[in-house]
C-alpha cells in the first residue's frame, strides 16, 4: 500500500515534474507495492524484518532525488537497510528503475511526507539519517518550511539509536549555518567536526549527486555536516 498523509506542514516543493517513462510507470505497479511501507499500520517492533534476514542495520536517507546515492549506499552496504523517502514522483521512478536494474534487495521506500514516516519509525531504530541538498526554501518567509527544526531535530534524535549520525550536505551557506545553530543548541546531537576539512570535504565513500555537480559547475561550494546522537 502507497501511503501519502498529507503534513500540517509541508517541506517539500512540488511533488510531479514531467511525465514518467513507461518503463517507470510500470514499476509503480509491479516493484513499488513490494517495496512501499505502510505506515498507516504499526509498525513492526523489531524494523530489520522489513528487510531480507541477516540485515545488520537500518538507515534512512530524506529526499533521494535522483537516487544517485541511495543506490551507491545499498550496493556498498549490502549488510544494511535502507529507507528511501521522497514526495517526488519522478524521484520515486527513478530509483525504481535502479532498484530493478541492479535487482537490490536491500532498499524500502516511502512516497509522501517524510515526518509521517520518521513518526512511525520505532525509538532508537536507525544507525544513520542522510538529509542531502535540502531544498533551503530561500525567501525569509519560507524559512519556516526548511527540514532542519528545532522540533525535527528531536523526532530525528528518537529514531536514532545513540551513537548514531545525521549527515547533512547543503551548498547553500546559509542553511548550513542555519543547521549549525539548530543542531549545536540541540541537546540530542554533537558536532564531529575538529577541522576545516571535515565539513569542506565529503565524508568517505559519499557518492555525489547530479544536484552536488550542478552546482559544483554554477559556483556553489557544499558544506558536509556530521552529527552524532549522544
Amino acid at each position: 500500500m502507497i501511503t501519502t498523509t498529507p503534513s500540517p506542514r509541508a517541506f517539500f516543493g512540488r511533488r510531479k515534474g514531467h511525465a514518467l517513462r513507461p518503463r517507470q510507470a510500470a514499476l509503480f505497479d509491479t516493484l513499488l507495492p513490494r517495496l512501499a511501507l505502510d505506515t498507516d499500520t504499526k509498525a513492526p517492533r523489531d524494523p530489520l524484518t522489513l528487510f531480507p534476514p541477516g540485515t545488520e542495520n537500518m538507515r534512512l536517507e530524506i529526499g533521494f532525488g535522483g537516487g544517485e546515492h541511495l543506490i551507491a549506499e545499498a550496493v556498498a552496504q549490502p549488510r544494511a537497510g535502507f529507507i528511501g523517502s521522497d514526495a517526488f514522483v519522478n524521484a520515486l521512478g527513478k530509483v525504481l528503475t535502479s532498484i530493478e536494474a541492479q535487482q537490490l534487495g536491500n532498499i524500502r521506500l516511502h512516497f509522501g511526507d517524510a515526518l509521517h514516516l520518521i513518526d512511525w519509525l520505532p525509538a532508537a531504530s536507525l544507525a544513520r539519517i542522510d538529509l542531502l541538498y535540502p531544498d533551503p526554501w530561500p525567501k525569509r518567509r519560507h524559512w519556516k518550511r526548511r527540514f532542519i527544526q528545532d522540533d525535527n531535530l528531536r523526532r530525528l534524535a528518537r529514531i536514532l539509536r545513540p551513537g548514531g549520525e545525521l549527515r547533512f550536505a547543503t551548498d547553500i551557506a546559509d542553511y548550513a549555518a542555519w543547521t549549525l545553530i539548530r543542531v549545536l543548541r540541540s541537546e540530542d546531537f554533537s558536532w564531529t567536526a575538529e577541522r576545516a576539512d571535515d565539513w569542506r570535504q565529503p565524508w568517505p565513500g559519499f557518492t555525489g549527486t547530479r544536484y552536488e555537480t550542478k552546482a559544483k559547475r554554477e559556483g556553489r561550494v557544499p558544506c558536509y555536516l556530521i552529527f552524532r546522537r549522544g
